[in-house]
């Protein structure tokens, strides 16, 4: 076996390691991968060098690599996830970008005496936050949708931008003659080339997969090998238009975009293929970034470059996200989050090792090794820190949050989603029916799509952040699998199953799930429609302007509160009409004393109960 045979198939099996390690510590793989280049690398065992690949194979591979992982990264990019959070997005990615730039440079420019060229090229690399480094750490922290939605997005625009960027401001540095007008239409010129090559690929890949005949036994994996085919061809299709090198990146991320939100018909299986692929040479480009690094240039920035780093993690990153979510659902805590973790990838490295190389070419060697000095300790700091203690961090500010998941997006399902949505849950439907799906998202609900009774299904729908379980499906076994998962496998706290037969409820109760029984109900709401026509009558009216809500008293701030004591903290239009504690309930007086743990039952406007909630838990509709 060749000595590159044998390097290829170390660096497979240390990203297979790095997996299962961040499986293991649940901490983001990226952290492992780049801690086991820097061991093999020259600064470690010496098993991988710049010299082993050659600097010409080594920038296209890592550049075909990064293709693809923002292809894959793209293609989840569905227009529903935008609308999760689009002021903050839009934000990020212009306002943001902006700030980045130019607050990076300043710093690079006052701390390490750079020319300004160098400093504003240093700035535009660092824009990039980037798929490779925020998607592993997605997929460990499981956040709010809007967070993750809005990290996404940035990740992948920004990428976009710096590469495009960062190669018109190289050009101005090795032109100098080039004005600002040069500067300005070369980027636009550059982004426009990658998006119309994008779009007529992706119009190519998608007519081929829609409307030509291939046999059906191979259909599923030409579409999958059709996707891959057009992201490199959109690639390096972009890449060839004369004056628009480094337009691919932009080319392949228009591609995954489109087919991504074109409903195709072996979405799920593209997916799937992609996510595999991605893995692989996201190990692979990381293991190489590892290996790059050379201590010496990083100590060459010395204390200035300790303090870029700093400015750019410390003030830089929290002024951006703050000016961006500014106005928004986002949470205090989520925007510290946000703020503390933006580490820079991929990108940013691997351009910066060739634009080095090519300013020795050139006699600027100091220029050199202080464009690869300052990158390099800022994606290896960033992360090593706010990489590997993105979970703990989340952990500590209680962001990751609790989810209720319904089993079935039927009428039901869908009705009760919309009431515990309007109450502030972070709702999640799990459906297997692909026309079941497709309503559920026209209704902006998040839908996990695959078989509640498969483990990894579940887990996948965040089971395992699950405050309420909901099994709503017509099926009674299944509900009742359902329901045994969740207390067995993810200790949910509440759960609760649907039974269609009514001979079904007492084998329910036997094996200790709480049940609702889809005949009785009914039965119950016909018997009060005859019996009590006035309540039933207040009840529906519950459905358009009232509500009655049960919450938990959980913190010690209202215990030993008299309800009479509120006064005009207490909303108009509601009242507490039960006050259960323990096995009792009361209905209170107003010398009934709050204590922790008590459950109160609100009645009353929608508005005013939702008021009331917000004075005993706060912050509860923005989470």
């Amino acid at each position: 076996m060749s000595e590159l045979s044998q390097l290829v198939v170390l660096i497979i099996s240390l990203g297979v390691i790095a997996q299962i390690l961040s499986d293991r510590f649940q901490v983001p793989s990226v952290l492992f991968l780049i801690i086991m280049g820097i061991l093999v690398g020259p600064e470690g065992l010496g098993l991988i060098s710049l010299e082993l690949f050659g600097t010409g194979p080594l920038n296209t591979i890592v550049g075909l690599s990064v293709a693809l992982i923002m292809f894959e990264a793209a293609f989840h990019l569905k227009v529903e996830k935008f609308r999760e959070a689009p002021r903050t997005t839009f934000r990020l990615v212009t306002i943001g970008g902006v700030i980045a730039l130019v607050g990076t440079a300043i710093s690079v420019r006052a701390f390490l005496q750079a020319r300004w060229e160098i400093a504003f090229l240093i700035g535009a690399l660092l824009v990039a936050t980037g798929p490779t480094v925020i998607t592993p750490i997605l997929q460990t922290v499981r956040l709010h949708d809007r967070v993750a939605a809005a990290l996404e997005t940035e990740g992948v625009t920004n990428d976009v931008t710096a590469s495009i960027l960062a190669v018109v401001v190289f050009h101005f540095i090795t032109t100098p003659s080039s004005g600002i007008t040069h500067v300005i239409g070369s980027f636009i010129m550059r982004l426009g080339a990658g998006l119309l090559v994008g779009l007529v690929v992706a119009g190519i890949v998608w007519y081929l997969l829609e409307h030509t005949q291939i046999p059906a036994n191979d259909t599923p994996q030409a579409a999958r090998l059709l996707a891959l085919a057009g992201a490199l061809v959109a690639y390096t299709s972009a890449n060839a238009v004369p004056g628009a090198n480094e337009a691919g990146i932009a080319a392949a991320v228009t591609v995954g975009i489109v087919l991504g939100n074109a409903d195709l018909s072996y979405e799920e299986g593209i997916e799937a293929f992609n996510g595999d692929l991605s893995l692989l040479v996201l190990s692979f480009v990381f293991i190489t970034l590892g290996a790059l690094i050379q201590f010496d240039s990083l100590f060459a920035t010395g204390f200035g470059g300790l303090a870029v780093v700093i400015a750019v993690v410390l003030v830089i990153r929290p002024l951006i996200v703050g000016l961006s979510t500014y106005g928004t659902q986002m949470t205090s805590k989520e925007r510290i989050w946000m703020a503390a973790v933006a580490p820079r990838g991929i990108i940013p490295a691997s351009i910066a090792t060739l634009f080095a190389l090519q300013l020795q070419e050139l006699g600027q060697n100091d220029a050199a090794t202080l464009l690869t000095g300052t990158v390099f300790l800022v994606i290896l700091l960033t992360v090593l820190f706010e990489g590997g203690l993105a979970r703990h961090l989340a952990e500590y500010l209680d962001v990751i949050p609790m989810r209720a998941i319904i089993v079935g997006g039927g009428r039901v399902g869908r009705t009760l989603a919309e009431r515990l949505e309007d109450r502030g849950e972070n709702v999640v439907i799990v459906e297997q029916d692909p026309d079941v799906v497709e309503t559920v998202k026209r209704m902006g609900f998040s839908v996990q799509e695959g078989d509640a009774t498969d483990l990894e299904t579940l887990r996948e729908a965040g089971a395992e952040h699950a405050k309420i379980m909901a099994a709503a499906t017509g099926d009674d076994d299944v509900n009742l699998l359902v329901a045994q998962l969740a207390r067995t496998s993810f200790d949910v706290e509440t759960v609760i199953a649907r039974a269609n037969n009514r001979s079904n409820v007492n084998a329910f109760k036997e094996l200790g799930v709480r049940t609702i029984s889809s005949t009785l109900s009914v039965a119950w709401a016909m018997d009060n429609a005859i019996e009590r026509p006035a309540l039933t009558e207040w009840m529906n009216e519950l459905e358009r302007s009232g509500d009655v809500q049960e919450i938990e008293i959980t913190s010690d701030a209202m215990a030993g509160t008299k309800i009479g004591s509120l006064g005009d903290d207490f909303p108009n239009g509601c009242i507490i009409g039960l006050v259960s504690r323990g096995e009792e309930s009361h209905v209170p007086t107003p010398d009934f004393e709050f204590e922790r743990g008590d459950h109160l039952t609100i009645i009353g406007r929608q508005d005013a109960v939702r008021e009331a909630i917000e004075l005993f838990d706060p912050g509860r509709f923005q989470t």
